[in-house]
C-alpha cells in the first residue's frame, strides 16, 4: 500500500486529523461520527462472520467438546494482542464465570516468560511454541492459535508439531487467512477484514461463543439443561 493510500485511509477514519485546528464543537461532532463508523464496521464484520461461518463454529465447538470427553486438554497461543486473546480463551475454560459450568483444563503457552525467553534466545522466536507443543501436547489434546494475519511463523511451526502428534488444530485469523488458511488445520475460522482491531473484536465474540457451545454440548451429554444459555452472574473482575 502506498503512502498516499495510507493517508487517505487515515483521513477516512479520522477526518479531523491533518488539518488546521478545529473548534471544540466540530471536534466533538467528528469524534461522534468516528465512533459511529467504527461500531457500524464492528457490527457488519461480526454479523457477516457468523452469518457465513456459523456451521464452522459449531463444528469447531464439537471438536473441543470431543477432546474434553477424551480427557484431553486445550492449549492456546498467540503473539501481541492475540497472545492476550489466547490467555483469555484459556482462563474462560479453566475458570468459568457462569454458575454451574465446570472448570475444564486449558493452558496458555505464552504464560511462562522464562520458557519463552529461553527458547527465543537459544534457538529463535519462531520455535517458542513448537518446542512447548512437542513436550506438553498429547494426541488427545487441542491447540488453538490466534493470529490477525494468519502468518505468524511460530504458530505455524507449532501447528505442524501438533499435527505430527495427532492433536486437534484450530486457527483464528483474519484477512484472507494467510498461511494459516493453507496449513490444513482441523478448523480455521477466518474473519474477513483488513482491520486488526475489528478482527480482534470478532475473535473475542468467536471464542466466547465457542466456550458456550462447548459447555452446552457437554452439559447435554450429562443430561444437565438448566444453565445452557445462562449469562455470567456474580463474577468480579
Amino acid at each position: 500500500m502506498s503512502g498516499g493510500e495510507n493517508i487517505e485511509q487515515l483521513h477516512a477514519l479520522y477526518p479531523f486529523l491533518g488539518t488546521k485546528k478545529t473548534n471544540s464543537a466540530a471536534m466533538q461532532q467528528a469524534l461522534l461520527i468516528s465512533v459511529q463508523q467504527k461500531i457500524a464496521q464492528h457490527l457488519d464484520i461480526v454479523g457477516r462472520f457468523f452469518a457465513t461461518q456459523n456451521e464452522a463454529v459449531i463444528a469447531c465447538a464439537r471438536t473441543i467438546a470431543d477432546i474434553y470427553r477424551s480427557q484431553g486438554r486445550l492449549f492456546t497461543m498467540g503473539n501481541g494482542g492475540s497472545s492476550s486473546d489466547a490467555s483469555h480463551i484459556a482462563v474462560e475454560f479453566l475458570h468459568p464465570v457462569t454458575t454451574g459450568r465446570p472448570a475444564l483444563p486449558a493452558f496458555d503457552l505464552s504464560c511462562d516468560k522464562t520458557v519463552m525467553s529461553a527458547i527465543a534466545n537459544d534457538v529463535g522466536y519462531q520455535h517458542v511454541y513448537a518446542r512447548q507443543v512437542a513436550s506438553l501436547v498429547r494426541k488427545e489434546d487441542a491447540l488453538i492459535g490466534v493470529s490477525t494475519s494468519g502468518n505468524s511463523a511460530n504458530l505455524l511451526r507449532a501447528f505442524v508439531q501438533a499435527k505430527k502428534i495427532g492433536a486437534a488444530t484450530i486457527g483464528l485469523c483474519g484477512g484472507d487467512g494467510g498461511e494459516m488458511a493453507k496449513a490444513e488445520l482441523d478448523h480455521c475460522l477466518v474473519v474477513d477484514s483488513d482491520s486488526i482491531h475489528r478482527i480482534q473484536e470478532c475473535h473475542v465474540a468467536i471464542y466466547h461463543v465457542l466456550w458456550d457451545l462447548v459447555h452446552t454440548l457437554l452439559a447435554d451429554e450429562r443430561g444437565f439443561s438448566g444453565s445452557k444459555t445462562q449469562e455470567p452472574t456474580g463474577a468480579k473482575s
